[in-house]
């Protein structure tokens, strides 16, 4: 596997940052570049969507209960600008925001818990570079050079914690993996894999960059992957290297399982 896998990294012109972990023992079985921060684009939905519910517990709020919606919230990318939508629970909200990577749903749940709350849940459960300094869309701050960022030791980190559901309070937990296994877009991790594979995940791209992370069931073995391709010039090509890194890891963990039978 490590041999296949630095081939593919040597091969390509762009910046792989890249992790495999055992969520059991907390062992990586695989890194590339895990410490060196990056434009996060919208896989930073998935610390958002823990702190949110993180909030509403603290602050006694059903998710059930609804928010108002201004047509000044709409953006491009969104289901529920798509519906123009002017009112949806904060539930509704959150599983547009992974399922679908709905920016309006990401923008309305920001304005209700505040970035000051969003980044002080971050460093309280143990990411380091992960740091949100924008909403999605605004490419006038981002123009600025104004970006959110983490990394792949940031994601390793978290989606350990999300499969050892020690975040939330119990039914909150399987929830977060509940959402994210619903995952309607799979042109990453998923790309290659002909087996009908439990992932629960999240991606996240823009021009300059494509990522996929998330945590991948399996009968005999789980374990954890995150790829985070940089210095993007074609989108395509980054999913597809996400793909192929991803069999990669696949077929030698399904082998494994078949010798220790």
């Amino acid at each position: 596997m490590e041999n296949q896998i630095q081939d593919l990294i040597q091969k390509t012109p762009y910046k792989v940052h890249l992790f495999v972990k055992d969520p059991k023992t907390e062992q990586f079985l695989f890194s590339h570049q895990l410490e060196e921060s990056f434009s996060s684009a919208s896989i930073i939905k998935v610390p958002i969507l823990l702190a949110v519910i993180a909030y509403t517990e603290k602050h006694n709020i059903s998710l059930h209960s609804a928010l108002t919606i201004t047509p000044a919230d709409w953006v491009d990318f969104s289901v529920i600008s798509e519906q123009r939508l002017t009112q949806s629970t904060v539930y509704e909200l959150l599983v547009w925001m992974i399922i679908t990577s709905d920016n309006t749903a990401t923008n309305v749940l920001i304005d209700v818990v505040g970035m000051n709350f969003l980044n002080d849940y971050f460093r309280q459960i143990g990411l380091q570079e992960t740091l949100l300094q924008r909403k999605m869309m605004d490419v006038e701050r981002l123009a600025m050079g104004i970006d959110n960022f983490t990394s792949a030791r940031d994601m390793a980190h978290l989606f350990t914690r999300i499969y050892q559901q020690d975040l939330l309070a119990s039914p909150y937990n399987e929830l977060v993996i509940d959402i994210l296994s619903r995952q309607r877009v799979h042109e990453g991790l998923k790309r290659y894999l002909v087996d009908d594979v439990k992932l629960a995940h999240k991606t996240g791209g823009l021009d300059t960059v494509d990522h996929d992370a998330g945590i991948v069931y399996s009968s005999s073995f789980d374990y954890l992957i995150g790829v985070f391709i940089t210095n993007v010039t074609d989108n395509d090509l980054a999913r597809q290297l996400i793909g192929r890194l991803s069999k990669v890891v696949y077929d030698y963990m399904m082998g494994q399982r078949e010798e220790q039978q």
